[in-house]
């Protein structure tokens, strides 16, 4: 499963520099002004899992295979891009491709970095961000609701829907219209499956990142920081702490030291693995393993799928023709060394179409096509 994550926010903010120091590539050109990214630059990183390197280091298969995902970075947005302002058009298109939206707060000082906006205000930057893609979200439902409208008066069945149709995208409306975004209106599911083609750019989950210096890395009380934290809680949304320049210079270090200064900042885990968990509980996503001697490999699924949608994940034909799956926990197999004392234990179930499946399953499908 291919998970996007566009990194968006205003120019000058550390979206390219935290794109290059993520995904280790370096394609994107981070430089003080504005539109200097025009085509999204796309990093495709591995997702870090210490479970699957623990069961590789027991097993040694010939080969350990992460689940990955990728990072967009999208150029920087101004006011007016809604209408084509800094080529903002081409820019937003390129939101609607991805499956979350990293929004890039700039919480430092830093007077040989240009603020797009004269001033370092996270809050006042999400407004105009946020405004932006409310605008063209509204361009797209007004365009959508004109052709419902005229399909209302198609006689029967086509009709109804239509006005069905008409409904929700008339509630979407007045919901922009007050300045809420899609992804917080009160939408069943029923609602935002009938615009769901429209793949609304407010219509998906945000991820606030909080773009600080070194200083404020270990300052609980920054109130920039705060205010960030303050607008994901007030929606119900992830919010990381990451500073782009740590991020840079931890990509350039070995493990070995990798470790040692995250030790030296008090830091646990770089922003990669933190912001890719954040992502992960925003989109409601889990991992399973396989395992054997040739590779053991990480696979991502949407958290409460049964078994034949976890199989899909692998292939279609795994869905199409399952029998059942073979299920024991990660730390079982762990702390028991091998799949036969696994099962002399007891501990591996035979599972059928109606099991959950649950994050750190260690998985083999049985199916039939």
């Amino acid at each position: 499963m291919a998970l996007a994550i566009g990194i968006v926010g205003l120019p000058n903010v550390g979206k390219s520099t935290l794109f290059n120091a993520l995904s280790g590539a370096a394609k994107a050109q981070a430089a003080n002004y504005p539109f200097c990214t025009i085509d999204p630059n796309v990093g495709v990183v591995p997702v870090p899992d210490p479970r699957l390197a623990r069961l590789a280091a027991l097993l040694k298969p010939k080969r350990t295979i992460f689940t990955t995902i990728e990072f967009v970075d999208i150029a920087g947005l101004v006011a007016g891009a809604s209408k084509g302002e800094g080529l903002g058009n081409q820019f937003l298109s390129h939101i609607r491709q991805v499956d979350a939206v990293a929004h890039v707060l700039r919480c430092f000082d830093d007077p040989d970095v240009v603020h797009v906006g004269g001033k370092v205000d996270p809050r006042g930057d999400r407004d105009v961000v946020e405004t932006e893609l409310m605008l063209k979200d509204l361009e797209s439902v007004e365009k959508r609701r004109e052709r419902t409208q005229k399909n209302t008066k198609i006689p029967g069945k086509p009709g109804e829907q239509a006005k069905a149709e008409l409904a929700v995208l008339d509630q979407v409306k007045a919901g922009l219209e007050a300045g809420t975004p899609v992804r917080l209106q009160k939408l069943d599911a029923e609602a935002r499956a009938a615009i769901g083609d429209l793949f609304l750019l407010t219509g998906k989950p945000v991820i606030y990142i909080a773009n600080v210096d070194e200083r404020q890395l270990t300052d609980p009380n920054d109130p920039r920081v705060a205010a960030v934290k303050e607008m994901a809680a007030a929606e119900g949304a992830e919010a990381v702490v990451l500073c782009g320049k740590v991020e840079a210079e931890l990509a350039e270090l070995a493990e070995a030291e990798r470790v040692e200064f995250l030790e030296s900042l008090g830091l646990e885990e770089p922003g990669l693995e933190r912001l890719v968990h954040a992502g992960y509980r925003e989109l409601g996503l889990e991992t399973y393993f396989t395992v054997g001697e040739e590779e053991c490999r990480a696979w991502t699924y949407h958290k409460g799928a049964l078994a034949p949608q976890a199989a899909a994940v692998i292939h279609t034909d795994f869905e199409k023709g399952f029998i059942k799956a073979e299920v024991q926990r990660y730390e079982d197999l762990l702390a028991l060394g091998s799949e036969v004392a696994v099962k002399e234990k007891g501990l591996l179930r035979i599972e059928g179409k109606e099991y959950v499946v649950k994050d750190g399953d260690v998985m083999h499908f049985r199916f039939n096509v």
